[in-house]
Formats: C-alpha cells, sequence, structure tokens
C-alpha cells in the first residue's frame, strides 16, 4: 500500500459536500465525499498520475446515520471513472463526467446514488 509520503505533488485531498437539492435546502455538510486522487494542473483527475498510482486513489462517502464506505477511484476502459466500494460492480458509483469535471473548490460535481442523481460541491482541495 502507498504510503502519503509516497505519492507524487499531483495528488490532492478533495472534500465535496451535498449541495443545495429538494430536501436540503441548504446542501448538507454531514453528506459527501473524500477524494484521494491526482488532479492535473486545471484541477481535473489525471489519468496517467492515476495509472501508476492506482493504489494509493481512494474514495470515502460519508452520510450522517450510515457507516462511511471506504473504496476505490477506478477507470473503465474508455475512460468513465467510478468509485469501487467491493466486488462485483452492483455498489459502483459512476460519476457524471468525472473526466470533464474540474476538482477546485468552489465547482459541482454530479454523482448518481440509488437512482437519483445528487450534485456535490468542491469544497476544499489540499495536498495530503
Amino acid at each position: 500500500m502507498t504510503k502519503l509520503k509516497d505519492l507524487t505533488p499531483k495528488f490532492r485531498h478533495v472534500r465535496m459536500l451535498l449541495a443545495r437539492e429538494k430536501g436540503h435546502p441548504v446542501g448538507d455538510a454531514e453528506e459527501g465525499y473524500d477524494l484521494l486522487a491526482p488532479l492535473d494542473s486545471e484541477g481535473r483527475l489525471d489519468a496517467a498520475e492515476w495509472k501508476l498510482h492506482q493504489t494509493a486513489c481512494r474514495v470515502r462517502r460519508f452520510r450522517s446515520g450510515e457507516e462511511d464506505r471506504i473504496g476505490r477511484l477506478l477507470r473503465k476502459p474508455g475512460g468513465q471513472w467510478y468509485f469501487d466500494y467491493a466486488q462485483g460492480d452492483r455498489d459502483d458509483e459512476v460519476g457524471f463526467r468525472l473526466d470533464e469535471e474540474r476538482f477546485v473548490t468552489g465547482e459541482y460535481v454530479s454523482i448518481p446514488h440509488d437512482g437519483t442523481m445528487h450534485t456535490f460541491q468542491v469544497a476544499r482541495v489540499e495536498k495530503p
């Protein structure tokens, strides 16, 4: 397993929080994702760097009242990014155009869960 001190300078810890939506008029700071992944100079996922350090790319989904889900950031042939939490694909969360998203503070990222698209706002991006 890769240690934090061994990560390349492109790696960032990204915190995304549920943005405003029906049932959450001001969003929800208790629901979101923590992502550890390499980003390019524009804040996009760096596929070349990911390929070299796949085992270090992690995701944690957190929600109030639920246990955290820990998984990996993976990429399908063809370039579609997804979060993988367990063996098989039943629990995978495929990001909506994650290859185009910019993980920059204030930007929005869409991730479907349980058949519904949810929008998350990037709350912070920092070195791990």
